[in-house]
C-alpha cells in the first residue's frame, strides 16, 4: 500500500490539511482546523489524521506543511500565532522520514498555477509577457507575497522557481492627507507602520477604529468581519474603511509589481479578498495600482486577477513536497 502524503497550509488562524499521493496533484480530505484550538502543530496534525483515517499503518511518512512567517532555519516561530517549534521536534513527533517546511505564500504562489479557470476573477486584463516574473500577494491574518520565476518546463509541465518574500513588512508609505492622518493614529499606536499593519484582518479592524477616531464618531464593529458586514449594511465609517483598505491594497500591490518586474502577471489570493470581490468595481484598487507617475502604462499592462480557491496553499504544498528549487 502506498501511503499518502500530508499536505498543510498552517495561517495565523487556520491550519488547513490534506492528502495527497506523492507525484500527484490531487489532494484529498480536506480539513479546516481553528490553530487556537491546539498547543502546536503535531497536536493538531495528530487530531487530522484521526479525524481522517489517516493512522497507524495508513500515516502518512512524508510531509509538506506552509507556514506563516520566516522558514530559514531549524526552529520556525510563526509570526501571528503562538505557535514555535523546530524540524526535529515535528518529524520525530509525527513519525515521519520527510518532511518540508516552505512559507505560507511559497505555497500559494506555487498553487496559484493550478488553480482552475472557475476560481479566477480578472481584475485588469493587461499584457502578459512571457518568462516574466508573476507576483502573487494578499492579505490575511498578515500580509503575505511571493515571486514566481518561470524556469521552462520539465516532465511537459511548466515550472516555477519560488521567490520567498516579507515584503508585507515593508513600510507604509500614505499617499494623500487621510492616509497621512491614519499612518499618525497608527505611529502612536504601533511606532514603525508596515503594511501589515494596515492590510491584514487585525489591520482592517486597526484601520476601522483609526478612521472613527479621525472622524469623532463611535466605534462598534470589534472584529474585520463585523466591520465587513456593517459596511455592507449602509455603515458610512466601515464603507469608508473598507474602501481605503482596497485602495490601499492598490498601492501597495503596484508598487511591489514594480519592485519585482512583475509583467507575467500578478494574483490576489488569500482569506479575506475573496470576500470583498463585490467592493473592488466600486474601490480605487486599479486606479492605485496604476497610479505610477511615469510608470503608469507599464503598470496598466500587467494583468491582475483574484484567486478564490480556499485550498490554493495545500495545491502548493503538494508542488512544493519533492520540488527540485526548495531546499
Amino acid at each position: 500500500m502506498t501511503r499518502p502524503a500530508l499536505i498543510g497550509d498552517i495561517g495565523g488562524t487556520h491550519a488547513r490539511f490534506a492528502l495527497v499521493t506523492p507525484g500527484t496533484m490531487v489532494p484529498r480530505a480536506f480539513q479546516c482546523l481553528a490553530c487556537a484550538d491546539y498547543p502546536g502543530p503535531a497536536a493538531a496534525i495528530r487530531d487530522y489524521l484521526a479525524r481522517v483515517g489517516a493512522n497507524g499503518d495508513a500515516a502518512p511518512r512524508e510531509a509538506c506543511l506552509a507556514v506563516a512567517g520566516p522558514v530559514d532555519g531549524e526552529r520556525v516561530t510563526m509570526t501571528n500565532a503562538p505557535w514555535d517549534f523546530t524540524r526535529a521536534e515535528l518529524r520525530k513527533a509525527l513519525g515521519l522520514t520527510h518532511l518540508r517546511l516552505i512559507n505560507d505564500f511559497i505555497a500559494q504562489a506555487l498553487g496559484v498555477v493550478h488553480v482552475s479557470e472557475a476560481h479566477r476573477v480578472v481584475l485588469q486584463a493587461g499584457e502578459a509577457v512571457p518568462r516574466a516574473v508573476h507576483l502573487v500577494i494578499g492579505p490575511g491574518t498578515g500580509l503575505g507575497m511571493a515571486g514566481l520565476l518561470p524556469a521552462g518546463r520539465r516532465d511537459g509541465r511548466r515550472r516555477w522557481i519560488p521567490l520567498p518574500s516579507e515584503g508585507g513588512h515593508a513600510t507604509f508609505a500614505p499617499t494623500d492627507a487621510p492616509e497621512r492622518a491614519l499612518q499618525a493614529c497608527f505611529r502612536q499606536r504601533f511606532g514603525r507602520v508596515s503594511v501589515e499593519r494596515l492590510l491584514s484582518g487585525p489591520g482592517l479592524l486597526a484601520l476601522y477604529r483609526a478612521h472613527c477616531a479621525l472622524e469623532e464618531i463611535a466605534p462598534h464593529c470589534r472584529t474585520p468581519a463585523e466591520v465587513t458586514a456593517a459596511a455592507g449594511s449602509g455603515d458610512d465609517g466601515a464603507r469608508a474603511t473598507l474602501l481605503r483598505f482596497l485602495k490601499i491594497l492598490g498601492d501597495v500591490s503596484g508598487d511591489t509589481a514594480l519592485t519585482l518586474g512583475a509583467r507575467g502577471g500578478v494574483t490576489l489570493c488569500g482569506g479575506i479578498l475573496p470576500r470583498l470581490l463585490a467592493w473592488l468595481p466600486e474601490s480605487r484598487f486599479l486606479e492605485a495600482f496604476r497610479a505610477k507617475g511615469r510608470m503608469a502604462a507599464y503598470a496598466g499592462r500587467i494583468p491582475v486577477q483574484v484567486v478564490t480557491d480556499p485550498w490554493t496553499g495545500l495545491l502548493g504544498a503538494a508542488e512544493a513536497l519533492h520540488h527540485p528549487e526548495i531546499e
